[in-house]
């Protein structure tokens, strides 16, 4: 590797790659809001406004009637009562006159009678009221709303619906809002196809769907911006000048998507300083370590962004970077995500000298609001789907221990958070099904695979209100209630039967290596890939090896571990293992063999307190519901006899 190629130009915490973007801004001027540009009121929800709205008239520009009724001199109401009324005639200058709602009041009108309070007499000629009325009651004052030269709104407010009917109201069509930034968004290489081509034809080996300009094109729009997705533009230096030339010439800022490493076909690096300048290579955050700030020259000098093109990464560098610097352009202040105080669920390690951002689910058990941390790794965007908020753990910081208090950055509404039900242990298939189900009763249900005896653990510590579990006892060959009696000493436990479902071996399609059974693991020509430690399905597979006498080890692939049974298959069906034990369901979803070895209950073990109280009502109707019923019998391998069922264990 020549000097000119190293891995990362620089390694540097975060606040000092804003320093030196925010030094490059200044040196160019481009700190401070954009101009303003006037539009129709009709497309200026959302906008920001470039310049303080001052009223051009008065609202109401006259002495309106704020009612159907009568307009009078107050004075002449004087002394009226239900067994006196005051008897006033009717004219058209008085002393009594018929007004709309809307309507100036006459001139020698101070006040409005509604039309319910008084009553027609002497062929409709007169007026009776039997209460009087104070001078201006029932009238909207002239400038009552506004008055011409009053301020509106201010600069650098952003334009809700009813500012629309202000603005109008005050006499304006149109109104003057900062110009949004065009965000040129450019992704990069040879591998990627649009989401177009694959949904129209196969996807050959080692093709990827781009989606990141996609989604970061969404986060540009919302944050205010204007983005526009160029093509995908293959791993050719020339190709990849060319297009950054191009959009720099168009745009406030250009973003690059991918080849921001340091790879044999990472360009992103060399071509912004071919162009300009790269003054930030690498920043000390996870995920998103190898980002760029860079800059094109010509013809003037515009921003560039290299941001890593996993997904995680991706998305986490245009909240970083990005959101501020398009709120600095549009003259607000950047979003601040509202925090909550947290638990954590498990000890979380992190590596010092790099600060993290975490993505957890979050529940309220037991009156705490709960954090669970979800798949770190910066590929997997379904992470951030299933995000409720972002753990920072700082860079010095070596990770948080199981029950530690944090600090969570909210991505959802609080409401949703209390409305969820909390389920940490094996994974199922069906619990997915499930989230469907009881998102349809205004409730949530969120999952962590920690494996069943994981799930016991959380339980007891107050981390979950429910626990899938499908624990085998070797020594009864029973499911579930010897752990229960171990982990859950003390506790009122409530077990909830929920499926039978087949276990076996899932291999490729045809099962070319024809295993049969436990005692192939053991052959040298077999790569295993196994679920982790706490598992269910772990259990249950070294409970076979003890029973035929194989110990672990001898199993090629034993210590490779996944958390989820699709995990398990993905592994099979990508040829990085012949087979790995689990559902037939997961088999059948990625068009796999299955090898059927047993039959297993598969329940949920819940406390006393959460059974009987409002968190778990849902999810216990569900477990009755037809379409629900029909929907988990319609999968391979799945059996709902004796579902809904209960017993209570004293532990």
């Amino acid at each position: 590797m020549t000097k000119e190629h190293r891995i990362y130009l620089d390694d540097i915490p975060l606040p000092q790659a804003w320093e030196r973007l925010l030094s490059f801004l200044k040196r160019n001027h481009l700190t401070g809001p954009l101009e303003g540009e006037h539009v129709p009121l009709s497309r200026a929800a959302g906008r920001i406004t470039a310049e303080p709205v001052w009223a051009s008239l008065s609202s109401p520009g006259y002495h309106a009637s704020a009612m159907d009724g009568y307009a009078i001199r107050s004075k002449d109401s004087s002394g009226a009562t239900e067994t006196s009324p005051v008897r006033i005639p009717l004219g058209p200058e008085g002393p009594a006159s018929y007004v709309d709602t809307g309507d100036p009041v006459p001139p020698w009108a101070d006040a409005v009678v509604m039309i319910e309070n008084a009553d027609l007499v002497n062929n409709d000629t007169s007026i009776e009221i039997r209460a009087g009325v104070a001078p201006w009651t029932s009238v909207r004052s002239m400038g009552e709303d506004m008055v011409a030269t009053e301020l509106v709104l201010p600069a650098n407010h952003c334009l809700s619906p009813v500012d629309l009917g202000a603005i109008a109201g005050s006499g304006h069509a149109t109104v003057s809002v900062r110009r949004k930034p065009v965000v040129a968004i450019i992704p990069t290489g040879t591998e990627l196809i649009s989401p177009e081509a694959a949904e129209s034809r196969k996807m050959n080996p080692g093709e990827i769907i781009e989606y990141n300009s996609l989604m970061l094109a969404a986060q540009v729009e919302s944050w205010g911006g204007e983005a526009r997705r160029h093509p995908i533009v293959i791993d050719d230096p020339q190709l990849i000048r060319e297009a950054l030339a191009g959009a720099a010439a168009e745009a406030n800022l250009v973003v690059m998507i991918a080849g921001s490493s340091a790879g044999s076909e990472d360009y992103t690096a060399s071509v912004i300083g071919e162009l300009g300048e790269v003054f930030v290579h690498g920043i000390a955050v996870k995920p998103g370590h190898p980002v760029i700030l860079g800059m094109v020259k010509e013809p003037s000098p515009v921003p560039v962004i290299g941001s890593p093109g996993y997904p995680v990464s991706c998305a986490l560098t245009g909240e970083i970077f990005i959101e501020p610097l398009l709120s600095r352009w549009l003259g607000k202040q950047g979003r601040r995500r509202p925090e909550i105080g947290a638990f954590m669920s498990r000890r979380l390690h992190s590596a010092v000298g790099a600060e993290e951002f975490v993505r957890v689910a979050l529940g309220e058990v037991n009156g705490r609001t709960i954090a669970a941390p979800l798949q770190r790794g910066a590929g997997i965007i379904t992470s951030l789907v299933k995000a409720d908020g972002i753990l920072r753990i700082p860079s010095l910081s070596e990770g948080v221990d199981a029950g530690e208090e944090v600090r969570v950055s909210l991505l959802r509404d609080p409401e949703e958070i209390k409305r969820t039900i909390v389920h940490i242990g094996s994974h199922d298939i069906c619990l997915d099904i499930l989230a469907q189900f009881i998102a349809g009763h205004s409730s949530r249900f969120t999952s962590s695979n920690a494996g069943s005896l994981g799930g016991l653990i959380a339980l007891k510590r107050g981390e979950a209100h429910i626990a899938g579990s499908h624990l085998l006892d070797p020594e009864t060959g029973d499911f579930n209630d010897s752990y229960i009696r171990r982990y859950l000493a003390g506790e009122k436990v409530v077990v909830i039967s929920f499926v039978h479902r087949e276990q076996g071996l899932i291999t490729a399609r045809s099962n070319p290596k024809s295993i049969r059974d436990f005692s192939d693991l053991t052959r040298e020509d077999l790569r295993y890939v196994n679920r982790q430690r706490g598992a269910g399905t772990r259990v249950l597979l070294d409970y076979n090896l003890q029973s035929l006498g194989i110990d672990p080890q001898q199993v090629p692939g034993y210590d490779r571990e996944e958390y989820t049974h699709l995990a398990v298959a993905a592994a099979v069906q990508s040829g990085a293992a012949d087979c790995g034990l689990g559902i037939a369901a997961a088999a059948q979803a990625l068009n796999l063999e299955f090898v059927s070895l047993a039959e297993e209950r598969y329940e949920l073990v819940t406390l006393e307190r959460f059974f009987e109280g409002p968190v778990l009502e849902p999810l216990i109707k569900i477990l009755q519901d037809p379409e629900f019923l029909k929907t988990v019998n319609s999968m391979t391998g799945y059996s709902t006899a004796d579902i809904g069922k209960i017993r209570r264990i004293e532990t």
